[in-house]
Protein backbone atom coordinates (compact mmCIF):
# COMPACT_ATOMS: atom_id res chain seq x y z
CA UNK A 1 0.00 0.00 0.00
CA UNK A 2 1.31 3.50 -0.84
CA UNK A 3 1.39 6.40 1.60
CA UNK A 4 0.00 9.62 1.37
CA UNK A 5 1.84 12.55 3.47
CA UNK A 6 -0.32 13.20 6.26
CA UNK A 7 -0.10 16.55 8.57
CA UNK A 8 2.56 16.76 11.52
CA UNK A 9 3.45 18.88 14.51
CA UNK A 10 5.95 19.42 16.27
CA UNK A 11 8.00 16.19 18.04
CA UNK A 12 7.99 17.36 21.88
CA UNK A 13 4.00 17.75 21.44
CA UNK A 14 3.59 14.25 20.40
CA UNK A 15 3.70 12.57 23.79
CA UNK A 16 3.48 10.37 25.63
CA UNK A 17 3.85 8.59 22.50
CA UNK A 18 3.77 4.58 22.16
CA UNK A 19 5.84 2.60 19.04
CA UNK A 20 4.35 -0.82 17.55
CA UNK A 21 7.06 -2.73 16.64
CA UNK A 22 9.41 -0.36 18.63
CA UNK A 23 12.34 -2.86 18.18
CA UNK A 24 12.47 -2.54 14.28
CA UNK A 25 15.75 -1.48 12.72
CA UNK A 26 13.42 1.87 11.20
CA UNK A 27 11.35 2.33 14.62
CA UNK A 28 13.82 2.13 17.52
CA UNK A 29 16.34 4.75 16.24
CA UNK A 30 13.37 7.14 16.02
CA UNK A 31 11.87 6.05 19.11
CA UNK A 32 15.67 6.53 21.26
CA UNK A 33 15.05 10.46 19.41
CA UNK A 34 12.38 10.82 21.25
CA UNK A 35 13.24 9.99 24.36
CA UNK A 36 16.63 11.97 24.22
CA UNK A 37 14.28 15.14 22.85
CA UNK A 38 12.63 14.37 26.26
CA UNK A 39 9.26 12.95 25.20
CA UNK A 40 7.76 9.76 27.12
CA UNK A 41 7.68 6.81 24.62
CA UNK A 42 6.57 3.27 25.21
CA UNK A 43 6.58 0.10 23.28
CA UNK A 44 5.86 -3.03 22.36
CA UNK A 45 7.02 -5.91 19.97
CA UNK A 46 6.18 -9.25 19.21
CA UNK A 47 9.50 -11.03 20.09
CA UNK A 48 12.53 -10.39 22.70
CA UNK A 49 15.52 -8.54 20.82
CA UNK A 50 19.15 -6.51 21.64
CA UNK A 51 17.18 -3.55 20.00
CA UNK A 52 14.40 -3.73 22.83
CA UNK A 53 16.85 -4.42 25.95
CA UNK A 54 18.71 -1.65 24.69
CA UNK A 55 16.01 0.55 24.62
CA UNK A 56 14.40 -0.73 27.85
CA UNK A 57 17.81 -0.03 29.11
CA UNK A 58 17.46 3.51 28.37
CA UNK A 59 14.60 3.95 30.35
CA UNK A 60 11.50 3.55 27.93
CA UNK A 61 9.30 1.19 28.92
CA UNK A 62 8.92 -1.58 26.69
CA UNK A 63 7.05 -4.97 26.36
CA UNK A 64 6.99 -8.11 24.22
CA UNK A 65 3.79 -8.73 22.57
CA UNK A 66 0.95 -6.83 21.83
CA UNK A 67 -1.85 -5.84 24.85
CA UNK A 68 -4.22 -3.20 23.84
CA UNK A 69 -3.51 -1.91 27.63
CA UNK A 70 0.03 -1.58 27.16
CA UNK A 71 -0.73 1.99 25.17
CA UNK A 72 -1.12 3.46 28.62
CA UNK A 73 -1.77 6.79 28.67
CA UNK A 74 -0.38 7.75 24.77
CA UNK A 75 -1.93 10.18 22.94
CA UNK A 76 -0.12 9.43 19.65
CA UNK A 77 0.65 5.97 18.54
CA UNK A 78 3.38 5.20 16.09
CA UNK A 79 3.38 1.78 13.61
CA UNK A 80 5.34 0.38 11.01
CA UNK A 81 4.48 -0.82 7.65
CA UNK A 82 4.75 -4.48 8.81
CA UNK A 83 1.94 -4.37 11.37
CA UNK A 84 -1.51 -5.69 10.41
CA UNK A 85 -4.94 -3.50 10.85
CA UNK A 86 -6.20 -5.92 13.55
CA UNK A 87 -3.31 -5.54 16.02
CA UNK A 88 -5.19 -5.41 19.40
CA UNK A 89 -2.96 -1.80 20.08
CA UNK A 90 -3.58 -0.33 17.23
CA UNK A 91 -7.81 -1.24 17.40
CA UNK A 92 -7.43 -0.26 20.47
CA UNK A 93 -5.88 3.22 19.57
CA UNK A 94 -8.48 3.48 16.70
CA UNK A 95 -11.32 3.33 19.15
CA UNK A 96 -9.79 5.90 21.31
CA UNK A 97 -9.43 8.34 19.08
CA UNK A 98 -5.54 8.95 19.28
CA UNK A 99 -3.18 10.20 16.69
CA UNK A 100 -1.79 7.66 14.62
CA UNK A 101 1.53 8.40 12.39
CA UNK A 102 3.12 5.89 10.20
CA UNK A 103 6.83 5.69 11.24
CA UNK A 104 7.64 7.96 8.46
CA UNK A 105 5.24 10.42 9.90
CA UNK A 106 7.05 10.12 13.38
CA UNK A 107 10.35 11.03 11.81
CA UNK A 108 9.01 14.11 9.56
CA UNK A 109 7.74 15.54 12.79
CA UNK A 110 11.70 15.43 14.42
CA UNK A 111 12.90 17.10 11.09
CA UNK A 112 10.56 19.95 11.43
CA UNK A 113 13.10 23.53 11.72
CA UNK A 114 16.39 21.35 10.06
CA UNK A 115 17.35 21.67 7.39
CA UNK A 116 16.20 18.01 5.91
CA UNK A 117 18.65 15.78 3.57
CA UNK A 118 16.70 12.65 2.43
CA UNK A 119 18.37 10.21 0.83
CA UNK A 120 16.56 7.68 -1.50
CA UNK A 121 17.00 5.31 -4.31
CA UNK A 122 16.35 1.74 -4.84
CA UNK A 123 19.79 0.88 -3.75
CA UNK A 124 22.19 2.24 -1.30
CA UNK A 125 20.36 4.64 0.61
CA UNK A 126 21.26 3.10 4.32
CA UNK A 127 25.38 3.23 3.70
CA UNK A 128 25.18 6.89 1.67
CA UNK A 129 22.87 8.16 4.83
CA UNK A 130 25.42 6.58 6.93
CA UNK A 131 28.39 8.57 5.35
CA UNK A 132 26.59 11.62 5.05
CA UNK A 133 26.00 11.97 8.66
CA UNK A 134 29.86 10.85 9.25
CA UNK A 135 31.22 13.42 7.12
CA UNK A 136 29.37 16.16 8.74
CA UNK A 137 30.04 14.94 11.86
CA UNK A 138 33.65 14.75 11.01
CA UNK A 139 33.76 18.42 9.99
CA UNK A 140 31.67 19.48 13.02
CA UNK A 141 28.19 20.50 11.64
CA UNK A 142 27.12 17.74 14.03
CA UNK A 143 23.74 16.27 12.12
CA UNK A 144 20.74 14.81 13.41
CA UNK A 145 20.45 11.14 11.55
CA UNK A 146 17.98 8.32 11.31
CA UNK A 147 19.54 5.38 9.32
CA UNK A 148 18.21 2.01 8.52
CA UNK A 149 20.98 0.56 9.99
CA UNK A 150 23.53 0.68 13.22
CA UNK A 151 27.14 2.63 11.95
CA UNK A 152 29.74 0.08 12.83
CA UNK A 153 31.82 2.11 14.63
CA UNK A 154 29.73 3.29 17.12
CA UNK A 155 26.52 0.98 17.11
CA UNK A 156 24.21 3.75 16.59
CA UNK A 157 21.30 4.37 13.97
CA UNK A 158 19.92 7.83 15.22
CA UNK A 159 21.15 10.84 17.13
CA UNK A 160 19.79 14.35 17.79
CA UNK A 161 22.53 16.99 17.02
CA UNK A 162 23.11 20.63 17.68
CA UNK A 163 23.32 21.12 13.88
CA UNK A 164 21.01 22.32 11.60
CA UNK A 165 21.22 19.53 9.05
CA UNK A 166 19.52 16.58 9.55
CA UNK A 167 20.12 13.22 7.65
CA UNK A 168 17.76 11.14 6.58
CA UNK A 169 17.26 7.59 4.93
CA UNK A 170 14.17 7.97 2.95
CA UNK A 171 12.08 5.02 1.76
CA UNK A 172 10.80 4.93 -1.07
CA UNK A 173 9.02 0.86 -0.94
CA UNK A 174 5.66 2.20 0.45
CA UNK A 175 5.88 5.80 -0.61
CA UNK A 176 7.28 7.21 2.71
CA UNK A 177 9.70 9.39 1.23
CA UNK A 178 6.99 11.85 0.59
CA UNK A 179 6.47 12.25 4.25
CA UNK A 180 9.92 14.01 5.52
CA UNK A 181 10.53 17.89 4.96
CA UNK A 182 13.31 18.00 2.29
CA UNK A 183 16.07 20.39 1.35
CA UNK A 184 18.50 18.59 -0.35
CA UNK A 185 17.25 15.39 -1.60
CA UNK A 186 19.79 12.24 -2.78
CA UNK A 187 18.61 10.27 -5.26
CA UNK A 188 21.77 7.12 -5.70
CA UNK A 189 19.48 4.80 -8.68
CA UNK A 190 15.75 4.62 -9.68
CA UNK A 191 15.46 0.68 -11.06
CA UNK A 192 12.19 -0.87 -10.46
CA UNK A 193 11.36 -2.47 -7.15
CA UNK A 194 8.40 -3.03 -4.79
CA UNK A 195 6.38 -3.36 -7.64
CA UNK A 196 3.45 -5.31 -5.28
CA UNK A 197 2.99 -1.43 -4.10
CA UNK A 198 4.07 0.54 -6.86
CA UNK A 199 2.69 -1.52 -9.46
CA UNK A 200 4.36 -0.76 -12.26
CA UNK A 201 8.30 0.55 -13.35
CA UNK A 202 6.39 3.79 -14.52
CA UNK A 203 4.48 4.75 -11.83
CA UNK A 204 7.72 3.61 -9.42
CA UNK A 205 9.82 6.44 -11.58
CA UNK A 206 7.37 8.80 -11.39
CA UNK A 207 7.16 8.72 -7.39
CA UNK A 208 10.96 9.70 -7.64
CA UNK A 209 10.11 12.78 -9.47
CA UNK A 210 7.39 13.78 -7.17
CA UNK A 211 9.85 13.24 -4.19
CA UNK A 212 12.84 15.24 -6.12
CA UNK A 213 10.15 18.45 -6.66
CA UNK A 214 8.51 18.34 -3.59
CA UNK A 215 7.81 21.77 -1.79
CA UNK A 216 11.24 23.15 -0.02
CA UNK A 217 13.61 20.71 -1.98
CA UNK A 218 16.32 23.10 -3.12
CA UNK A 219 18.48 20.70 -4.58
CA UNK A 220 18.79 17.38 -5.96
CA UNK A 221 21.99 14.94 -5.66
CA UNK A 222 21.83 12.55 -8.56
CA UNK A 223 23.82 9.55 -9.62
CA UNK A 224 24.92 9.93 -13.18
CA UNK A 225 26.07 6.39 -13.71
CA UNK A 226 22.74 5.13 -13.49
CA UNK A 227 20.31 4.89 -16.20
CA UNK A 228 17.30 5.60 -13.68
CA UNK A 229 18.85 8.59 -11.92
CA UNK A 230 20.11 10.20 -15.44
CA UNK A 231 16.80 10.01 -16.92
CA UNK A 232 15.13 11.44 -14.01
CA UNK A 233 17.29 14.44 -13.74
CA UNK A 234 17.18 15.31 -17.32
CA UNK A 235 13.36 15.81 -16.48
CA UNK A 236 14.34 17.88 -13.53
CA UNK A 237 16.52 19.94 -15.16
CA UNK A 238 13.47 20.73 -17.61
CA UNK A 239 11.07 21.26 -14.82
CA UNK A 240 13.97 24.18 -13.30
CA UNK A 241 14.91 21.83 -10.37
CA UNK A 242 18.78 22.49 -9.34
CA UNK A 243 20.54 19.12 -9.96
CA UNK A 244 23.89 17.63 -8.87
CA UNK A 245 25.46 14.83 -10.64
CA UNK A 246 27.96 12.60 -9.11
CA UNK A 247 29.63 9.43 -10.59
CA UNK A 248 31.93 8.33 -12.83
CA UNK A 249 30.53 9.75 -16.29
CA UNK A 250 31.85 12.38 -18.29
CA UNK A 251 30.51 15.90 -17.20
CA UNK A 252 29.92 14.71 -13.80
CA UNK A 253 29.59 17.60 -11.21
CA UNK A 254 31.54 15.40 -8.75
CA UNK A 255 33.70 13.10 -10.83
CA UNK A 256 35.08 10.40 -9.63
CA UNK A 257 38.37 8.86 -11.23
CA UNK A 258 41.32 6.76 -11.03
CA UNK A 259 39.36 4.12 -9.20
CA UNK A 260 41.62 1.45 -7.18
CA UNK A 261 40.52 -1.58 -5.21
CA UNK A 262 42.47 -3.52 -2.77
CA UNK A 263 40.97 -6.39 -0.67
CA UNK A 264 38.24 -4.45 1.46
CA UNK A 265 39.63 -0.89 0.64
CA UNK A 266 38.94 1.51 -2.54
CA UNK A 267 40.34 4.65 -3.49
CA UNK A 268 39.43 7.31 -6.55
CA UNK A 269 40.69 11.02 -7.20
CA UNK A 270 37.05 13.12 -6.75
CA UNK A 271 37.05 16.15 -8.69
CA UNK A 272 34.20 19.29 -7.98
CA UNK A 273 34.55 23.17 -9.16
CA UNK A 274 37.85 23.17 -9.38
CA UNK A 275 38.90 20.91 -6.54
CA UNK A 276 40.85 17.59 -6.83
CA UNK A 277 41.44 15.04 -3.84
CA UNK A 278 42.00 11.34 -3.27
CA UNK A 279 38.76 10.03 -1.48
CA UNK A 280 40.39 6.91 0.58
CA UNK A 281 37.60 4.61 2.26
CA UNK A 282 37.93 1.53 4.29
CA UNK A 283 35.18 -0.26 3.02
CA UNK A 284 34.89 -1.71 -0.39
CA UNK A 285 33.53 -1.76 -4.22
CA UNK A 286 32.50 0.80 -7.03
CA UNK A 287 29.37 1.68 -5.58
CA UNK A 288 30.75 2.78 -2.36
CA UNK A 289 33.07 4.57 -3.90
CA UNK A 290 29.86 6.53 -5.86
CA UNK A 291 28.17 6.48 -1.98
CA UNK A 292 31.02 8.38 -0.78
CA UNK A 293 30.63 10.83 -3.78
CA UNK A 294 26.83 11.48 -2.93
CA UNK A 295 27.88 12.45 0.80
CA UNK A 296 30.85 14.60 -0.40
CA UNK A 297 27.93 15.83 -2.98
CA UNK A 298 25.76 16.77 0.13
CA UNK A 299 28.68 18.55 2.06
CA UNK A 300 29.68 20.84 -0.54
CA UNK A 301 25.63 21.79 -0.74
CA UNK A 302 25.94 22.80 2.60
CA UNK A 303 29.43 24.50 2.25
CA UNK A 304 32.00 22.71 3.76
CA UNK A 305 35.47 22.66 2.74
CA UNK A 306 36.11 19.47 0.61
CA UNK A 307 39.49 18.43 1.98
CA UNK A 308 37.72 18.13 5.72
CA UNK A 309 34.77 16.14 3.88
CA UNK A 310 37.72 13.89 2.35
CA UNK A 311 39.36 13.35 5.53
CA UNK A 312 35.90 12.54 7.00
CA UNK A 313 35.37 9.62 4.56
CA UNK A 314 38.28 7.85 5.98
CA UNK A 315 36.75 7.76 9.24
CA UNK A 316 33.78 5.73 7.46
CA UNK A 317 33.95 2.06 8.59
CA UNK A 318 30.38 0.89 7.05
CA UNK A 319 27.01 -0.04 8.63
CA UNK A 320 26.28 -3.54 9.70
CA UNK A 321 24.48 -5.53 7.77
CA UNK A 322 26.23 -3.86 4.76
CA UNK A 323 29.72 -5.84 4.01
CA UNK A 324 30.05 -6.69 7.22
CA UNK A 325 32.63 -9.10 8.68
CA UNK A 326 31.20 -11.60 10.82
CA UNK A 327 34.58 -13.22 11.61
CA UNK A 328 37.15 -16.09 10.49
CA UNK A 329 37.45 -19.57 11.32
CA UNK A 330 39.53 -22.97 10.22
CA UNK A 331 37.55 -25.70 8.37
CA UNK A 332 37.34 -28.98 9.97
CA UNK A 333 40.53 -30.90 8.45
CA UNK A 334 42.34 -27.62 7.81
CA UNK A 335 46.16 -27.75 8.14
CA UNK A 336 47.85 -25.30 10.45
CA UNK A 337 49.59 -23.56 7.11
CA UNK A 338 45.64 -23.31 6.06
CA UNK A 339 43.85 -20.05 4.94
CA UNK A 340 40.57 -19.76 7.57
CA UNK A 341 37.64 -19.26 5.76
CA UNK A 342 36.31 -15.47 6.13
CA UNK A 343 32.38 -14.92 6.90
CA UNK A 344 30.55 -11.64 5.69
CA UNK A 345 27.18 -10.65 5.62
CA UNK A 346 25.15 -8.30 3.51
CA UNK A 347 21.54 -7.03 3.41
CA UNK A 348 21.25 -7.18 -0.39
CA UNK A 349 17.81 -8.35 -1.46
CA UNK A 350 17.90 -6.95 -5.16
CA UNK A 351 19.21 -8.21 -7.71
CA UNK A 352 21.18 -4.78 -8.30
CA UNK A 353 22.71 -5.22 -4.42
CA UNK A 354 23.58 -8.85 -4.61
CA UNK A 355 25.38 -8.24 -8.11
CA UNK A 356 27.15 -5.50 -6.74
CA UNK A 357 27.69 -7.05 -3.06
CA UNK A 358 29.78 -9.85 -5.19
CA UNK A 359 31.58 -7.80 -7.40
CA UNK A 360 33.17 -6.46 -4.15
CA UNK A 361 33.59 -9.79 -2.47
CA UNK A 362 35.49 -11.06 -5.63
CA UNK A 363 38.41 -8.75 -5.87
CA UNK A 364 38.26 -9.40 -1.10
CA UNK A 365 38.37 -13.11 -1.72
CA UNK A 366 41.56 -13.15 -3.23
CA UNK A 367 41.89 -15.80 -5.45
CA UNK A 368 40.05 -18.15 -3.17
CA UNK A 369 36.72 -19.35 -3.74
CA UNK A 370 33.74 -16.86 -3.32
CA UNK A 371 30.66 -19.23 -1.88
CA UNK A 372 27.01 -16.94 -1.45
CA UNK A 373 24.50 -18.48 0.76
CA UNK A 374 21.35 -16.22 -0.17
CA UNK A 375 17.73 -15.93 1.25
CA UNK A 376 15.32 -14.70 -0.86
CA UNK A 377 13.11 -11.73 0.72
CA UNK A 378 9.53 -11.31 0.03
CA UNK A 379 7.16 -13.96 -2.49
CA UNK A 380 6.31 -11.02 -4.91
CA UNK A 381 10.19 -9.75 -5.70
CA UNK A 382 11.02 -13.53 -6.17
CA UNK A 383 8.08 -13.78 -8.51
CA UNK A 384 9.35 -10.87 -10.31
CA UNK A 385 13.29 -11.67 -10.24
CA UNK A 386 14.02 -15.17 -9.76
CA UNK A 387 15.54 -15.06 -13.16
CA UNK A 388 18.05 -12.05 -12.59
CA UNK A 389 18.38 -13.05 -8.85
CA UNK A 390 19.99 -16.56 -10.37
CA UNK A 391 22.08 -14.48 -13.44
CA UNK A 392 23.44 -12.28 -10.39
CA UNK A 393 24.60 -15.05 -8.30
CA UNK A 394 26.41 -16.61 -10.94
CA UNK A 395 28.76 -14.80 -9.75
CA UNK A 396 29.88 -16.98 -6.82
CA UNK A 397 31.58 -19.93 -7.26
CA UNK A 398 29.17 -22.00 -5.29
CA UNK A 399 25.49 -20.53 -4.28
CA UNK A 400 23.55 -21.91 -1.67
CA UNK A 401 19.60 -21.29 -1.17
CA UNK A 402 17.33 -21.34 1.19
CA UNK A 403 13.81 -20.98 1.41
CA UNK A 404 12.11 -17.30 1.27
CA UNK A 405 11.55 -14.94 3.82
CA UNK A 406 7.89 -13.79 3.92
CA UNK A 407 8.19 -10.72 5.94
CA UNK A 408 4.79 -8.90 5.66
CA UNK A 409 3.81 -11.20 2.79
CA UNK A 410 1.44 -14.45 2.61
CA UNK A 411 2.94 -16.86 0.76
CA UNK A 412 2.03 -17.73 -2.39
CA UNK A 413 1.35 -21.41 -3.99
CA UNK A 414 4.41 -22.42 -6.31
CA UNK A 415 6.51 -19.56 -5.16
CA UNK A 416 9.69 -20.86 -3.35
CA UNK A 417 13.51 -20.53 -3.07
CA UNK A 418 13.68 -22.86 -5.51
CA UNK A 419 12.79 -20.72 -8.37
CA UNK A 420 15.92 -19.34 -7.86
CA UNK A 421 18.04 -22.30 -7.90
CA UNK A 422 16.99 -22.79 -11.05
CA UNK A 423 17.25 -19.76 -12.04
CA UNK A 424 21.39 -20.33 -11.03
CA UNK A 425 21.74 -23.78 -12.49
CA UNK A 426 19.67 -22.06 -16.21
CA UNK A 427 22.54 -19.42 -16.29
CA UNK A 428 25.72 -22.05 -15.78
CA UNK A 429 26.08 -21.41 -12.06
CA UNK A 430 26.44 -24.03 -9.53
CA UNK A 431 23.62 -23.70 -6.40
CA UNK A 432 22.32 -25.91 -3.90
CA UNK A 433 19.34 -26.08 -2.09
CA UNK A 434 18.57 -25.99 1.97
CA UNK A 435 15.44 -25.66 2.58
CA UNK A 436 15.77 -25.50 6.00
CA UNK A 437 17.33 -22.73 6.91
CA UNK A 438 18.09 -24.21 10.27
CA UNK A 439 19.77 -26.89 8.53
CA UNK A 440 22.21 -23.62 6.38
CA UNK A 441 25.15 -23.50 9.01
CA UNK A 442 26.03 -27.48 9.40
CA UNK A 443 25.71 -27.84 5.61
CA UNK A 444 28.05 -24.73 5.16
CA UNK A 445 30.03 -26.22 7.26
CA UNK A 446 30.21 -29.50 4.89
CA UNK A 447 31.15 -27.34 1.80
CA UNK A 448 33.04 -24.69 2.85
CA UNK A 449 37.10 -24.98 2.24
CA UNK A 450 40.17 -23.39 3.25
CA UNK A 451 40.66 -19.90 2.05
CA UNK A 452 36.83 -19.43 0.62
CA UNK A 453 35.09 -16.35 1.56
CA UNK A 454 31.44 -16.70 2.61
CA UNK A 455 28.95 -14.03 1.69
CA UNK A 456 25.06 -14.03 3.83
CA UNK A 457 23.01 -11.96 1.10
CA UNK A 458 19.14 -11.18 2.28
CA UNK A 459 17.06 -8.62 3.74
CA UNK A 460 15.35 -11.17 6.27
CA UNK A 461 17.17 -13.09 9.18
CA UNK A 462 19.82 -15.33 7.26
CA UNK A 463 22.28 -13.05 8.71
CA UNK A 464 21.74 -15.57 12.02
CA UNK A 465 23.89 -18.24 9.85
CA UNK A 466 27.11 -16.36 10.20
CA UNK A 467 27.34 -16.40 13.59
CA UNK A 468 25.53 -20.11 14.18
CA UNK A 469 28.64 -21.31 11.45
CA UNK A 470 31.43 -19.54 13.39
CA UNK A 471 30.42 -21.60 17.32
CA UNK A 472 30.35 -24.84 14.83
CA UNK A 473 33.40 -24.55 13.34
CA UNK A 474 37.01 -25.25 14.54
CA UNK A 475 38.28 -23.85 17.72
CA UNK A 476 39.80 -20.22 17.29
CA UNK A 477 36.76 -18.73 15.58
CA UNK A 478 36.77 -15.07 15.95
Amino acid sequence: MLREPVEVFPANRAGPIHFIAIGGAGMSGIAQLYHDLGVEVSGSDQSDSAALRALSAQGIRTHVGHCDAQLGDARTVVVSSAIREDNPELVAARERGLTIWHRSAALAALMLGHAGISVAGTHGKTTTTGMAAVLLTEVGADPSYVIGSPLAASGKSAQLGSGDAFVVEADESDGSFLQYPTRIAVITNVEADHLDNWVTPQAYFDGFVRFATADGVEAVVLNSDDEGASSLGERLRAAGQQVVTYGEAPGSDVLLSELDFEGTTARAVISHDGFSGHLELKVPGRYNLANAAAAFAVGRLLGHDPKALLAGAESFTGTLRRFQLVGQARVPGAGDQEPDVRIYDDYAHHPTEIRAALTAARKAAAGGRLVACFQPHLFSRTMDFADEFGEALTLADLVVLTDIYAAREDPVPGVTGELVLEAVRRHGGEAVYVADKGRLAPELAALLRPGDLLMTLGAGDVTLVGPLLLAQLAPGAD
